[in-house]
């Protein structure tokens, strides 16, 4: 007689387990794809000074910085145009963090016209440049040192959009359809689900 030997099935149990284990790999992998830093950012020779540091210090002149923040002004004038950034600390895909801390202002500026209707206040920048002396300018009323970057790269970030509940699952698919619901939206009128006039 020829005992045939069948390989026993997987317990549901560890079915569930590495259904979980693969789900959050995916999610993993997910989240890391996300905070890929743009090309046009990328690098790891930049300078950690921050714009704070280098209002008072002299021997920033001349370093590769990567500064991120939201614009409080941009002005054209004719050969560049200057955008006046509050800081912002960058998260890992270089774009700034959407929070209250700063590191004080800066000024970035590049040769050519962008559009104060496109680069518009708040909306969130990243640049690559090489710092310059800094700009005497004022902030209101207040005299303030704005540290000065020469720009390499502007990167424009997408406007954030608003996170919306029903955008992944769709809106109650069984609202207002339950055959069986009493009141006006139930098929036999008015709290009279089986029409006996309950």
């Amino acid at each position: 007689m020829v005992r045939m030997t069948v390989p026993p099935f997987p317990r549901l149990r560890d079915c569930a387990v590495s259904a979980i284990a693969l789900a959050g790999l995916c999610i993993v992998l997910a989240g890391c794809s996300t905070m890929m830093v743009p090309a046009q950012l990328a690098g790891n020779d930049f300078s950690q000074v921050t714009p704070h540091q280098a209002q008072t210090r002299p021997d920033v002149l001349g370093l590769k910085v990567r500064w991120g923040g939201t614009i409080a002004r941009t002005t054209p004038d004719g050969k560049q145009t200057c955008f006046e950034v509050v800081s912002r600390p960058l998260d890992d895909s270089a774009r700034p963090e959407q929070n209250d801390r700063t590191d004080g202002r800066f000024i970035a500026c590049l040769n050519g016209f962008f559009d104060p209707e496109v680069y518009a206040v708040k909306r969130e920048i990243t640049v690559t440049g090489t710092l310059q002396l800094p700009t005497i300018g004022k902030i209101g009323q207040a005299d303030y040192i704005f540290p000065h970057v020469a720009i390499d790269t502007l990167y424009l970030w997408p406007k954030a959009v608003p996170y919306d509940p029903n955008a992944d699952f769709g809106p109650d698919p069984f609202m207002y359809q339950n055959p069986w619901m009493m009141g006006p939206m139930g098929p036999m009128g008015p709290m009279e689900p089986w029409g006996l006039g309950w």
